[in-house]
């Protein structure tokens, strides 16, 4: 691993080193497998994975236990080290974050990786989902765009070993996989999802291992500029839906809580219709209820009035406590965790996860 500090100190010259401004990313079709690999060309990079799930067991009494998960890796250019010549320069980052949510405890179970990339410590490679941080592992089978993704992270006082497997075909996100973020063009990034992944796998915490069946929604991103000079922070849910619908909606804040941007999409159930993109305007959240982190003193929204072209929608987090303190990594303070989807007319509908940022103090990608 690479010492903290260091890592920390190229990444804030990184920062420092944006004198020029980010050009628009062009539209282009995403060739897979290709994009679903990574790109060091642009700056920021993420495979995101959450889900949520139940034990698995012969005996009835001990089956039902649900769970949140959620499992993130970053890469980061380092803009700062490119004019240097020294194998060991740390031109790319990588940073991973793990956590699962034990429903019934009340609890959540975080940790964090970083290192430079190299090595053979860590990657993202380039052709396909392979990728590694230490022990930290999640790769695609390589083939078509059903393969799939075998996730294996063992933590400080946690474990994960999931699979995934597609159900459904993957969701270009925006305009055909460009996503806008801000009201400037080179505020985007290239996008996609795949919702209703089928999981299976072992959830492993207190020396006590459990399977599990579920469901998971996997997102990857890259861009060279996300947010606009006044987003502090956004709110985004990935919502699998019982009825095998899949729910996106986002917004991005500035300091008094209004949108500087919003979107997202709706796909029905397979067979039930196509693919719907919202448009700037078409989502808006309502707070309704806050809880204030007895960590940070962070106050976190975590029941909303989520307005769609699609229902208006609640969005109520199952525990409160679900803030991950990542600032021995990617430096940020977030809320992530597993919450339910309830319709217009009081019907639960779903389950996924909701992300806030810039609560605890403002993002800087």
């Amino acid at each position: 691993m690479l010492n903290r500090r260091i890592v920390l100190a190229s990444a804030a010259a990184a920062a420092a080193s944006r004198v020029l401004p980010a050009s628009a990313l062009p539209a282009r079709p995403l060739v897979f497998a290709r994009d679903f690999g990574a790109h060091p060309d642009l700056r920021t990079e993420w495979w995101y994975v959450t889900g949520h799930a139940v034990q698995r067991s012969a005996n009835a009494q001990a089956a039902g236990r649900a769970f949140g998960f959620q499992l993130t890796f970053f890469r980061t250019r380092v803009d700062a080290a490119k004019p240097l010549q020294s194998k060991f320069a740390a031109r790319q980052l990588v940073f991973a974050h793990a956590a699962i949510t034990d429903v019934q405890g009340q609890k959540l179970w975080h940790d964090q990786r970083i290192a430079r990339e190299g090595f053979g410590k860590a990657f993202a490679s380039e052709q396909d989902t392979d990728l590694k941080l230490g022990d930290w592992t999640l790769q695609r089978t390589p083939g078509p765009e059903s393969g799939t993704y075998r996730a294996r992270l063992p933590a400080r006082d946690f474990a994960l070993a999931l699979d995934f497997t597609p159900t459904q075909p993957l969701i270009l996100q925006g305009k055909a996989g460009l996503s806008r973020k801000g009201p400037e063009e080179r505020q985007a990034s290239y996008y996609y999802s795949k919702p209703q992944l089928a999981t299976s796998g072992q959830l492993t915490f207190k020396g006590q291992r459990f399977d599990i069946t579920g469901t998971a929604w996997l997102d990857h991103e890259w861009s060279e500029e996300l947010l606009h000079p006044d987003a502090r922070g956004w709110d985004w849910m990935g919502m699998n839906l019982d009825d095998g619908s899949a729910l996106t909606a986002f917004q991005l804040r500035n300091a008094s809580g209004g949108a500087v941007w919003d979107g997202g999409s709706f796909r029905p159930a397979p067979g039930k219709g196509a693919l719907y993109t919202f448009s700037r305007g078409e989502v808006l959240f309502k707070p309704v209820r806050f809880w204030t982190s007895p960590l940070t003193q962070a106050r976190y929204p975590v029941e909303w009035i989520v307005r769609t072209p699609a229902d208006l929608y609640t969005v109520k987090a199952v525990i409160d406590n679900q803030e991950l303190d990542s600032r021995q990594s990617t430096g940020a303070v977030y809320w992530e965790g597993l919450s339910d989807l309830i319709d217009s007319h009081g019907k639960h509908r779903g389950r996924g996860y909701l992300e806030m940022t810039g609560y605890a103090s403002p993002l800087r990608l």
